[in-house]
């Protein structure tokens, strides 16, 4: 996705496509769920160890890249990036998000120390109390500094959903791929309690120059 005209800014037109990374594990297969904002003890247990099985079960390096890979997809929506690398797509960085990472770190260092490695209570529960989902945005553009000033919102049901903040972009760094020369990097949070975990969901980014990008993302989707 290209953003829409508009005027172009003092650093060059930037055909800005983004990569909304935004956060979501859900390894579960089945109806529709919808983001997790509670978590309960035993369902903490169960995401570290949906993260911590298969790479247990890893044997080779290219075993790992693979469960890895499989994980980025799983969390993503929007675009497919092996068919689109600079498409508009999102990853949701939510709570079984990150203890199912946990989980695949936990195995990854059980392997290492060749003993049974688990992250402290604390860690988990610092986790299950996080009051904001992370977003990860990768636009694309035609110079290092298109992304600067760049905002996000969510939008439901007419309703704009700002971020609690925002982290200062990435320099743009060169694109291997097709496209855009740049790819860059910023991150939003937005408060577990602004928005509906249930909801579909538009995604718009805002360009320092005026222009936008927006997609879908349907929020009871993912967990």
């Amino acid at each position: 996705m290209r953003a829409n005209d508009g005027t172009v800014g003092r650093r060059g037109h930037a055909h800005a496509v983004v990569g909304l990374v935004v956060g979501v594990m859900a390894l579960a297969v089945g109806p529709a769920w919808a983001i997790d904002v509670k978590l309960s003890p035993e369902e903490a247990k169960k995401a570290l160890e949906a993260g911590r099985a298969p790479m247990e079960k890893a044997a080779s390096p290219e075993d790992v890249k693979k469960i890895l890979q499989q994980a980025s997809l799983v969390t993503r929506v929007g675009a497919d990036p092996e068919k689109d690398a600079c498409g508009a797509s999102a990853i949701l960085r939510t709570k079984r998000y990150r203890l199912e990472a946990f989980g695949r770190q936990e195995a990854a260092e059980s392997k290492k120390q060749k003993k049974d490695v688990r992250m402290p209570d604390e860690f988990i529960q610092k986790v299950v109390d996080m009051p904001n989902m992370e977003a990860e945005v990768q636009p694309c553009g035609d110079d290092e500094y298109f992304v600067e000033k760049a905002d996000i919102v969510c939008q439901q049901k007419g309703k704009n959903i700002r971020p609690v903040d925002l982290s200062p972009a990435d320099r743009g760094r060169k694109n291997d791929g097709s496209g855009p020369g740049y790819r860059s990097r910023f991150t939003a949070r937005f408060g577990y309690e602004s928005f509906d975990p249930n909801a579909k969901t538009t995604i718009v980014v805002t360009l320092q120059d005026g222009q936008t990008m927006q997609f879908d993302a349907d929020f009871s989707q993912v967990k």
